[in-house]
């Protein structure tokens, strides 16, 4: 494959900035990038069950073996309850093991939670290692493995343990996207879209005009998924440690971690993706509720989630919900709650999202209630 399919994309953090490579045969290629970036770096590969069995695996593998680099594999299982620690303890353990050193390197293969466990394992092992995202499903690509945002989750909530740990490079290849169930492809969407209804209204209305050619696979998919990563990565650079700006990406995360946390993680019935997708609908009803908005862009948002196949409404959620009582704990518990005030992504209409701060309880709780019977 040759390097022009390659969109590159640089996330600027001075001394630490890195690059996005986005494209076909990246995981081919995966040997002669890292080499370049570390030479002489042996590696260790964390991945899941389905990654391996999909052989992205031994595809990675050989392309090391072109570079003469020695690993060795960690492979996990699937799914949102392997962040956790007794999963953080044996990638450690492994690693250690391998007597991998401070400047070898950790590659997460696999999509956002083997992303975050494994950048959360490689910011603490030997106080920090060399770190390669290599994201696999849309999720990843566009969000999860840009910013350096690391960690595993806690019975009492989503991501509430980890440390901010850059890569060294991310090497998204699109051709890993084939593989994906298409229910894995829509939840990715979900992040895709957000960024549009961030601060990019013309991007929102790229994606309600091409999102059938995203899904087929043709040349607006890896154009969707650069824009994102532009979009994420300007963010990043203002505010690396989510003192400020960064907080928009979490548009819709807010609710969409307490529908997660209050279906017990179960993928059956929920998955990252689709809360967002839920998350972002109801922020936007939410701001039309207190007249931030108008009603018209929430049924905009609401019909686009609907035409892609996403869930949009608590309704859609397959096996009921907690009361909004219950809900309402999810959501104090999130790591956007600052001195008990809640803080919640608002917007004023497509693509005009701000932090809202000191959003009163009593608002939101009425608000689920009223939400829970539509």
């Amino acid at each position: 494959m040759s390097a022009h399919n390659v969109v590159t994309v640089e996330v600027g953090l001075g001394e630490r900035s890195y690059d996005i490579l986005i494209g076909p045969g990246l995981i081919e290629r995966a040997g002669e990038e890292i080499a370049k970036r570390l030479p002489k770096a042996r590696v260790a590969i964390v991945t899941d069950e389905h990654l391996a069995a999909a052989g992205h695996l031994d595809r990675l593998r050989m392309a090391l073996d072109k570079t003469s680099t020695a690993s060795t594999t960690t492979v996990l299982a699937p799914g949102e309850k392997t962040k956790n620690f007794d999963a953080l303890q044996q990638v450690v353990d492994d690693v250690i093991a391998a007597r991998l050193e401070r400047g070898d390197a950790v590659i997460a293969l696999g999509g956002g939670v083997i992303g975050d466990l494994t950048g959360f394992a490689a910011g603490i092992v030997r106080r920090g290692m060399n770190f390669i995202q290599m994201p696999t499903s849309l999720l990843s690509q566009v969000d999860s493995s840009v910013g350096g945002k690391t960690g595993i989750n806690s019975p009492r909530g989503k991501n509430l343990i980890g440390v901010f740990h850059q890569p060294k490079v991310v090497l998204a290849d699109t051709g890993a996207l084939d593989t994906l169930s298409p229910r894995e492809f829509r939840a990715g969407y979900a992040e895709v879209a957000k960024y549009g209804l961030i601060d990019r209204p013309d991007f929102f209305a790229w994606l309600e005009n091409n999102w059938q050619e995203v899904f087929s696979g043709g040349p607006a998919r890896a154009e969707a998924i650069a824009q994102s990563c532009r979009a994420k990565a300007d963010v990043v650079a203002r505010d690396e440690f989510e003192t400020g700006d960064r907080a928009l990406l979490n548009l819709g995360h807010t609710f969409g971690h307490a529908l997660e946390g209050a279906t017990g993680y179960d993928s059956t019935r929920l998955v990252h993706g689709e809360g967002v997708a839920i998350g972002m609908a109801l922020a936007y009803r939410f701001s039309a509720r207190l007249n931030l908005a108008s009603p018209d862009d929430a049924s905009r948002v609401e019909a686009h989630l609907k035409a892609v196949g996403l869930p949009w409404r608590l309704s859609d959620i397959p096996g009921g919900l907690p009361d909004a009582e219950t809900l309402l704990n999810f959501i104090t518990q999130d790591k956007k709650v600052s001195r008990g005030a809640l803080t919640f992504i608002l917007t004023r209409g497509i693509g005009q999202s701000f932090i809202a701060k000191d959003v009163p309880a009593s608002e939101v709780l009425a608000f689920l209630d009223l939400s829970l019977k539509r």
